[in-house]
């Protein structure tokens, strides 16, 4: 029996192999790199009431390596190529510059030329910085963002590479009421977790939602009044996300699934599921 013990080490021996390979081989990046990032989003919503919604957005940003250095990496974020100069010109925002350092902090590289963008892109619209904060509808409802540090938390948005997706790390969705484990796929090139929505924190982007109709309505809410409606709310559901990890150990690709079940103290019951999906692909190398 002794080629049944010999097989078994080997096994053991190719799959802690396997695991330093997928590790050490993860691409490190180099300046000259360029990655798309898609991060599409999709929302189906109904009631017991007979209404439905829906909703779809895709956006695309481009990534470019364009300093390595010990403590970080210099990066770019643009709109595509193929970007018309009318959505360059809606959003100040891009191009942005920042430092990424390795403890996954990011600081904004480009500030001042953001602050000039945004007085550029106030005049062209009409508008003043009296009108930053504010809320206008157009095909959807928009905030007048005038803070060029808010440029960081929308590159959040797109991030894959932050976070080191492993078997049995602990990873925490936003909506999410707490952490949950990471566990192999079936197809064994998937890590997947999944873990109850925060109430709370569905409450409070309810909350924020009804401040802003209230707002093109002409309607008086403050938030207090809004979290005090919104309290009265039975909110349940769950957070899924997948990890999709490449042969070379980097995380591609992220999709998160959020059910939610919203009760309403008149009877209205609100069923909706968001789709979200991160993808990260690299376009050129140096």
């Amino acid at each position: 029996m002794k080629w049944l013990s010999f097989l078994a080490t080997v096994a053991v021996l190719l799959a802690m192999v396997d695991g330093v390979h997928a590790q050490a081989s993860r691409a490190e990046p180099k300046p000259g790199d360029i990655y798309e990032l898609t991060l599409t989003r999709e929302m189906a919503e109904q009631d017991n009431q007979g209404g439905t919604a829906s909703s779809h957005d895709k956006d695309t940003l481009i990534e470019s390596v364009v300093e390595v250095r010990a403590d970080g990496l210099e990066l770019q974020y643009d709109l595509p190529k193929d970007a018309t100069a009318q959505e360059r010109a809606s959003d100040w925002h891009l191009p942005a510059r920042v430092f990424k350092r390795v403890d996954g902090a990011t600081r904004l590289s480009n500030p001042a030329e953001l602050e000039a963008r945004i007085d550029g892109w106030l005049k062209s619209g009409g508008m003043t910085r009296a009108h930053c904060g504010q809320l206008i509808f157009t095909w959807n409802a928009f905030r007048i963002d005038c803070d060029p540090q808010s440029v960081i938390g929308m590159i959040e948005r797109f991030d894959l590479t932050s976070f080191e997706a492993r078997e049995g790390a602990l990873y925490k969705s936003p909506d999410a009421g707490g952490a949950a484990r990471l566990t192999r796929g079936a197809s064994g090139s998937t890590l997947v977790a999944e873990t109850p929505v925060d109430p709370d924190a569905v409450r409070r982007a309810q909350a924020e939602t009804d401040i802003a109709v209230a707002q093109l309505m002409k309607k008086p809410l403050t938030l207090e009044e809004a979290l005090r409606e919104r309290a009265k709310d039975t909110v349940s559901g769950t957070v899924a996300v997948t990890f999709e990890i490449s042969s070379a150990g980097d995380v591609w690709r992220r999709a998160t699934v959020t059910k939610l079940e919203i009760g309403r103290p008149n009877g209205r019951l609100e069923s909706r599921t968001t789709s979200e999906t991160l993808e990260r692909r690299l376009v050129a190398a140096r």
